[in-house]
């Protein structure tokens, strides 16, 4: 009986082995295709746009002329229209997500935290398209208003005046950015949200029973327990305003000139793509398709700053 029991003990050992390292390969394969995946797609891209990306160098990145007709192609106008939109929805969506967040894990009642938070989240389940049309008819018209204003008052400071100075369009960088602050404020505010519900009470209990007032709780007791997972939270935000194409290409004016007005129209990468894709052939094919792995390597850049971020901010709180 014993020699049976030992038999039988060793062969469930021996299954129990081969099922766990089975299942380690099947979760080995699942992360090696998603590294498969991203290597396709920038090798795909990078392949389609070979003819510009060798034919031109460094005048590609250098160049703001885009002219299908001469097939002179330059990436400078759409970059800046993606970093530039892209950093205007980071400064206004940032502290917007950060009041929301604290207001809601903090300060809110009970019975308001449910339906405001279920309501915050909802806005990222809006379609872009459904941004874009909002954009493009309700606030654009309201921008245009607007803009005079901005152009009397801020126009005469120094220094920042020349950003607000040009025509009353509405179209432009500085609406596109507040309509991309809109759609990643719902992302940053959420993760923001379950970070902070993170914080142990007794931190927060105890910074209060020594007189700390609710701003200096959160400034010195909930932001600094949370600071990774709040940088990370802002860096998603900014990946997905950087690959924005539906409602950025509603609002933006797609223009290739490049003007240090906020005011005045540009364009992006995926915008760029958007709208000139389908009628491209040849090497306004490719100069799109390079257009498309430069949005794929500045993204990639953002990420991989991010991570290195909160990696050395990780080795410094082990040190302290």
């Amino acid at each position: 009986m014993a020699a049976v029991a030992t038999c039988s003990h060793e062969r469930r050992a021996r299954a129990d082995t081969r099922n766990d390292r089975w299942f380690r390969g099947l979760l080995q394969a699942c992360a090696l295709l998603v590294l498969a995946v991203l290597l396709g797609a920038a090798l795909s891209t990078a392949w389609g746009g070979r003819e510009v990306l060798l034919g031109q160098g460094w005048r590609f990145l250098g160049s703001a002329q885009w002219d299908p007709v001469t097939n002179n192609y330059g990436a400078l106008a759409p970059v800046f229209g993606t970093l530039v939109t892209s950093l205007i929805a980071l400064l206004l969506a940032v502290p917007l997500a950060f009041g929301i967040a604290l207001f809601l894990t903090r300060t809110a009642p009970p019975w308001l935290r449910g339906p405001l938070g279920t309501a915050v989240e909802l806005l990222a389940s809006i379609p872009s398209i459904i941004y874009g049309m909002w954009g493009l008819f309700a606030f654009v018209p309201f921008m245009a208003r607007v803009e005079p204003w901005l152009s009397a008052s801020l126009g005469r400071l120094p220094l920042i005046g020349c950003w607000f100075q040009g025509p009353p369009l509405g179209l432009g960088l500085l609406t596109a950015g507040i309509v991309l602050a809109v759609m990643i404020l719902p992302f940053i505010s959420a993760v923001m949200r379950e970070v902070f519900q993170a914080v142990p009470a007794q931190l927060i209990e105890a910074a209060h029973a020594l007189g700390a007032t609710t701003w200096e709780v959160a400034w010195q007791i909930v932001l600094p327990y949370t600071r990774a997972a709040v940088i990370g939270g802002i860096f998603l935000g900014l990946g997905r305003a950087l690959g924005e194409t539906m409602a950025v290409t509603f609002v933006l004016g797609n223009s290739y000139a490049i003007s240090g007005s906020l005011l005045m129209p540009g364009t992006s990468i995926a915008s760029s793509i958007a709208n000139e894709f389908n009628e491209a052939v040849g090497t306004h094919r490719s100069a799109l398709l390079a257009l498309a792995f430069l949005l794929f390597v500045v993204t990639f850049a953002v990420l991989l700053a991010a991570r290195l971020l909160l990696r050395r901010m990780t080795r410094r709180e082990g040190l302290r």
